[in-house]
């Protein structure tokens, strides 16, 4: 009888060591369950917080004009291809200088106290204060700068002088010589108007002084400090020229409509720089698509956002690529006719003027 007791007794025992031994086994295998869920929750979280990230973009243009308008949208859309959206995950701060230079400062001053995260400049006289106000510590993504080399916003070689980088606007000069020339064959002398102090404009009027003599032009060229001289400027060339064209001078192009209304009285054809200009009533241009260089200048943006490279990193890049765009509203006004091999190979003709 004890010994049946004993052999109750073991085995006993030995089935709750069993029942331990499984029930141990089995949180293990939950552990590492547990643990291998743990892991990858961590991946998820940290890929939903990279792609979760928000930004702060200050965009600041120089002036109210059409062109660099059309920059600011097409670098939105930029920004927005690669996955950088305003009221999703961007918050744009946007401000106009209203062609002061000054205010230009003013503005990049404010956009570093609200800790944007990259300044995108239009135009070459807000592309140099927000890199002057910035101090290589914010990122600058410049675009409509004519000449950037001239403009001590990079090197020779087109690489940066420092955390700034972007797109240039150079004009087609020669392409513009060419397009006057089969347009007015008996013209001589074509006058330019522009901004003393905007060194873009200063470096396009030294090519097309280099130029025009090939295209059998003179160049006549009147410079002025401020909006306030353009009118005065305008009445004075347009005694001896016959016809004028515009460069992407910020201020000079704001006032197009004084340039054009004293021109078209004396029946004397006006060349634009871009297509906008031609909307509003210049004849013609082998011009940029801006809201195409736009675009270009927000992918460039979005690599810096991302931190894929530092804006030290990329050269600034030239769109190359002109277009002709024509007025024959304005020919017809002027009693021109547009060459039939101009036209046809067109990227856009307008048969309106559009007032600015």
């Amino acid at each position: 009888m004890k010994k049946s007791y004993i052999s109750m007794f073991l085995a006993a025992v030995t089935a709750v060591t069993m029942l331990s031994a499984c029930g141990s086994a089995q949180p293990a295998g939950t552990t590492a369950a547990a643990g291998s869920s743990a892991a990858s929750s961590s991946a998820e979280a940290g890929k939903s917080e990279g792609s979760d990230k928000k930004y702060t973009v200050g965009i600041a243009e120089f002036a109210e004009v059409a062109s660099l308008d059309n920059c600011r949208q097409g670098f939105l859309k930029g920004l927005a291809d690669e996955g950088i959206e305003e009221g999703k995950n961007l918050t744009v701060l946007y401000e106009n200088a209203n062609a002061d230079g000054s205010t230009c400062t003013q503005i990049a001053n404010d956009f570093l106290t609200k800790k944007a995260d990259l300044i995108c400049a239009i135009a070459t006289p807000m592309a140099q204060a927000a890199y002057s106000a910035a101090k290589d510590k914010t990122p600058v993504i410049f675009t409509a700068v004519t000449d950037p080399v001239a403009a001590e916003l990079a090197k020779s070689d087109k690489t940066p002088v420092g955390e700034i980088t972007g797109t240039s606007d150079k004009l087609p000069v020669e392409a513009q010589l060419k397009m006057i020339r089969e347009m007015l064959p008996n013209a001589k002398k074509v006058g330019i108007i522009y901004t003393t102090s905007e060194v873009n404009s200063v470096s396009a009027i030294d090519e097309y002084q280099k130029l025009a003599p090939d295209y059998g032009f003179e160049i006549v060229q009147s410079g002025v400090a401020a909006s306030s001289d353009i009118s005065q400027a305008a009445d004075n060339i347009l005694t001896k020229v016959d016809c004028i064209t515009m460069l992407t001078d910020n201020t000079v192009v704001a006032s197009l409509p004084v340039v054009l209304k004293k021109a078209n009285d004396k029946k004397i054809p006006v060349f634009g720089s871009e297509v906008e200009q031609v909307k509003n009533g210049c004849l013609a241009s082998e011009g940029l698509e801006y809201v195409g260089l736009g675009e270009q200048t927000g992918k460039m943006a979005a690599q810096v956002l991302k931190g894929e490279k530092k804006a030290s990193e990329i050269n600034f890049e030239t769109v190359k690529d002109a277009s002709f765009y024509g007025n024959t509203k304005v020919a017809e006004n002027l009693g021109i006719t547009i060459p039939d091999d101009l036209t046809k190979n067109a990227a856009q003709m307008f048969d309106s003027i559009t007032e600015k």
